[in-house]
């Protein structure tokens, strides 16, 4: 397969492979250029953001320098569009991360790196997805400040409004650790939950209720492609039902046995 920009890979948990590309050429044919384009211009997010908006805001606040674009044909005769990416400007070695799209045999194009799939949910999610991953490896100067802060979760929306502003008018500060990612479905086990993006933090909350609730209190939603965000904790559920102030006002029975179990000793 003549024309075909050589893909270099690096091992390493955030990379996703582009299993079975057929490259035999570094040199790159006269069209390329014109279906990196074509991407670029056709792609969105969910909130209507561009890659280039997506990339060129990440790049501010996380460890993410961009580097070359390129294209590659799979076995599946589908072609990819990626563009590549380090953590350091000044990476010495060989080590390259990737993103990529695919542009299917009847024109659709999808992002088809897992990983990178919290970036359909505009650049906050994959800068936030990318800077829990910095801190889960130990990466120096992590931007700590931008995962605390309640605004950059306001992309999960309740009937109530935005999560981020529903924490601050809870008085609740994010603690360690924090989760952001797309949980996809086991080919092999098609029963099982997946194909999904998930939201996960910790919360300590300066108000009356339950400790279970205002230290380390667990806030978990879920969103499925074409739904909306769905609360999954208790904490989640009293944050999506009732409005700042009055989450604590009542107890339901399910979540007193499950407080009650808690306190239990031993």
């Amino acid at each position: 397969m003549s024309g075909r920009r050589a893909l270099w890979f690096c091992l390493g948990r955030l990379l996703i492979c582009l299993a079975g590309l057929a490259v035999t050429s570094n040199s790159v044919r006269a069209d390329d250029s014109t279906l990196i384009e074509r991407v670029k211009s056709t792609w969105r997010a969910q909130n209507g953001e561009t890659i280039e908006q997506i990339i060129s805001n990440v790049s501010k606040v996380a460890h993410f320098v961009p580097g070359t674009w390129g294209v590659a044909e799979g076995v599946d005769r589908n072609e990819y569009v990626f563009v590549s990416w380090t953590r350091h400007r000044d990476n010495k070695s060989d080590e390259q991360y990737v993103i990529t799209w695919k542009i299917a045999l009847d024109g659709t194009i999808e992002l088809a790196s897992t990983y990178a799939k919290p970036m359909e949910l505009g650049w906050r999610a994959l800068a936030l997805s990318l800077i829990v991953s910095e801190v889960t490896d130990g990466e120096r100067d992590a931007n700590l400040r931008f995962l605390h802060d309640p605004a950059n979760f306001n992309f999960v929306t309740t009937v109530q409004g935005q999560l981020g502003n529903l924490l601050r008018r809870g008085r609740c500060t994010i603690v360690e650790p924090v989760g952001v990612d797309y949980l996809p479905k086991p080919n092999d086990k098609p029963t099982k939950k997946g194909c999904l993006w998930r939201v996960l933090l910790l919360v300590n909350c300066n108000i009356p209720g339950p400790r279970f609730f205002t230290h380390n209190g667990v806030i978990t939603f879920e969103k499925s492609e074409g739904q909306d965000w769905e609360p999954q904790s208790f904490f989640a559920q009293r944050i999506a039902t009732f409005p700042p102030g009055s989450w604590f006002d009542r107890i339901e029975p399910k979540e007193r046995e499950e407080l009650e179990g808690r306190e239990k000793p031993g």
